[in-house]
């Protein structure tokens, strides 16, 4: 038995994947199976051997220390580790160029009606993501047409609910409040109404589905009920209020790369069933489930997105286009607001190496010998794909007689 916080999901797969994907390929979409395939692979061989390493030792040294092994990991985001170093990382980089204004964080939902179009053609989200943004400049644009109101809105797809099911979903990072015409900044003052939000996010959606299915009649009909079985237009929850950059850089990231499920919330796998739990989030109680290895397999694996699959989107004050003047005219506003010069020369975040985020983690140096305390020396790298990409014999007589004969 296995709980939680061990591996969990990587022994599943292990145990499993082989006989899932044999027998059950064709739930997946044809044109992602081959990425999903290669993307649990790479999981299940990441931080091992089978990757490659880089290989240390302590050339010289009396106390002939044993060599020391990093192995490559997979850089996936469906991978639990891999995926919070991506999170993090991402996390870090955004404080230096998110906007020091209040957020409001709001998700965007869609009715069950309408998810299969979305697992069938996940790239349709990304069209969606658009629409957010349209929804919040059409609402500048009729707060005030001649200044030319423009908000920041950053937005991060997400496929999968507490339960697993495919519930395709976008949260948005807006700013409360935009710049205008003459680049000053101009308050939301009580931001936009629900109504709207709901009535609007409706009608775009819905535009969109007739746009990708022109002269299909089933579609049409679906269209014409989804306005009549949702009055009040589509859900969308704009509750949250973030008012510093470092929150809204920690809140969004919290989005972006999670697995589908934390290990901490599999209780139990015997190998035949596992047991994992979550929060409803209606009544706020924990709901217990129990299900065969096969169908939670599917359950994970339904949510890895296409390959090069755009997860967020910039739109606004955000976009390439506009990012440079909104920063230069935010940081004089940020300014003259505090006098505090610090928020535009905020020096840039470095990242991390593996051997510092080793110190930092665990308060020892990976790569210093145990023996004579020296940092040890990187003798040779190995890929999987490549083989030898370096080894320091590698300009010797002997080494060459070493590929000659296929030793290395």
């Amino acid at each position: 038995m296995k709980g939680r916080g061990s591996g969990v999901i990587k022994q599943i797969l292990k145990d499993h994947f082989s006989g899932f994907w044999e027998m059950h390929d064709s739930l997946f979409p044809a044109a992602y199976r081959g990425h999903i395939k290669e993307t649990v692979e790479k999981t299940i061989k990441c931080g091992t051997r089978d990757m490659g390493y880089a290989r240390y030792e302590c050339l010289g040294c009396e106390g002939n220390p044993a060599p020391k092994f990093v192995c490559f990991t997979c850089k996936s985001r469906f991978c639990h580790g891999c995926g919070k170093k991506y999170t993090d990382e991402w996390s870090d980089k955004q404080q230096d160029m998110i906007f020091n204004v209040p957020h409001r964080h709001m998700v965007f939902t869609l009715p069950k009606e309408l998810r299969n179009v979305f697992y069938h053609d996940r790239k349709k989200l990304n069209e969606l993501s658009k629409q957010v943004a349209e929804v919040f400049q059409y609402h500048n644009y009729q707060r005030s047409k001649k200044r030319g109101l423009r908000s920041g809105i950053i937005t991060v797809i997400h496929t999968f609910g507490r339960d697993l099911k495919f519930n395709p979903h976008i949260h948005a990072l807006v700013t409360e409040g935009a710049l205008d015409n003459k680049n000053e900044w101009v308050s939301s003052g009580g931001y936009i109404p629900y109504d709207y939000l709901r009535k609007s996010w409706q009608k775009v959606v819905l535009d969109l589905i007739k746009k990708w299915f022109p002269g299909n009649q089933q579609m049409s009909e679906l269209v014409n009920e989804l306005y009549q079985r949702y009055p009040k237009g589509f859900y969308v929850n704009a509750e949250k209020r973030i008012t510093n950059a470092k929150g809204v850089a920690r809140y969004i990231g919290r989005y972006l790369a999670r697995p589908a499920i934390a290990e901490y919330r599999i209780e139990n796998y015997d190998g035949e069933r596992v047991h994992y739990w979550y929060e409803d989030h209606k009544s706020g109680k924990r709901i217990d489930k129990k299900v065969s290895v096969f169908r939670f397999i599917f359950e994970v694996l339904q949510h890895i997105p296409p390959k090069h699959f755009r997860m967020v989107g910039r739109y606004g004050l955000y976009s390439r286009r506009s990012y440079r003047k909104a920063t230069q005219a935010l940081s004089l506003h940020a300014f003259m607001r505090t006098r505090q010069i610090a928020f535009v020369l905020e020096s840039k975040r470095r990242k991390k190496s593996y051997r510092q985020r080793m110190i930092d983690s665990f308060e020892e140096d990976p790569f210093e010998c145990p023996h004579c305390k020296r940092e040890m020396d990187l003798v040779g790298i190995w890929h999987s794909d490549y083989g030898w990409i370096y080894h320091y014999m590698q300009e010797t007589e002997t080494y060459k007689k070493w590929r000659e004969y296929g030793l290395v």
